[in-house]
């Protein structure tokens, strides 16, 4: 249970500290910008895409229901699969393309071990006994 709880954290940091410091980067560098003009997408998208990172990296973070957090897990595992897509059509060089799919797979751990743990508290309490049927 230790190992889990540690795997989980572990990997769930390293998700959300990557997403809040590529959010910054999105509204404060200017290469950040370029890339963004590169790949052929609006400059409001970059915004939106920032606001919707640091949003999720909070929700990541912080002690709530299940079916949240469900909703960060899946729009990271979108943004992930979908950089990757347009740097492998924007033909850029490998590092750029497989960068998205490292931290896809680190997103996974986070999730799998998120849902273990969860599990594992469940199976911690008292068996339910089912009322009679009258």
């Amino acid at each position: 249970m230790k190992a889990l709880k540690i795997t989980y954290w572990t990997t769930t940091a390293i998700v959300a500290l990557m997403m809040v410091y590529s959010a910054y980067a999105y509204l404060t560098q200017a290469a950040v910008l370029q890339a963004f003009q590169h790949l052929g997408f609006p400059n409001y998208f970059r915004i939106e895409l920032a606001v919707a990172k640091l949003i999720g990296a909070v929700l990541l973070l912080m002690p709530l229901a299940a079916r949240i957090k469900e909703w960060a897990y899946a729009g990271f595992a979108f943004t992930f699969i979908s950089a990757f897509i347009a740097h492998t059509a924007s033909g850029d060089p490998m590092a750029n393309r497989i960068m998205p799919i490292i931290f896809l797979a680190i997103l996974i751990v986070s999730y799998v071990t998120f849902h273990k743990s969860n599990s594992a508290i469940g199976n911690r309490e008292p068996a339910k006994t089912k009322s009679p049927v009258l």
